[in-house]
């Protein structure tokens, strides 16, 4: 019962990244072909939600489950590993129709195909983690 209001959330940011039509390939690929401002309007006003997000934790010093105060470390000043990374992100997205997140939705929805999605995800992850010491961070 401690994560079920998580779990609640959870399934609310489901249904609605479902009903706004967030995880409709036809969405995305309008998206990729500049199209439609349908997706870029969720992702700028998730990105907006963030940054006021990331300022009240930071001002009113909220903490996680055990207590401790939530740390937000300052980005690589660089910024090369973030545009390598969302760019690998961006492709993978293209190409598959979908990003991680709506993968469980799509799966949740009945789309059973988007499990061969989820475990290559899974195990870009697990190599990922297979090569973490060796990569540049």
């Amino acid at each position: 019962m401690r994560y079920f209001k998580y779990i609640l959330v959870g399934i609310v940011f489901g249904f609605t990244l479902y009903k706004a039509e967030a995880v409709s390939w036809f969405r995305i690929f309008e998206m990729f072909h500049f199209q439609s401002f349908h997706m870029y309007g969720i992702i700028f006003s998730a990105v907006g939600l963030g940054i006021i997000g990331i300022q009240i934790i930071k001002r009113f010093h909220w903490k996680n489950l055990e207590g401790k105060e939530l740390e937000i470390h300052d980005k690589n000043p660089t910024y090369t590993r973030y545009i390598v990374g969302g760019t690998i992100f961006g492709l993978g997205w293209a190409l598959a129709g979908v990003c991680p997140g709506p993968m469980f939705v799509l799966m949740g929805s009945g789309y059973t195909v988007f499990i061969v999605f989820l475990a290559s995800a899974m195990l870009g992850t697990f190599v990922y983690g297979l090569l973490r010491d060796r990569l540049p961070h």
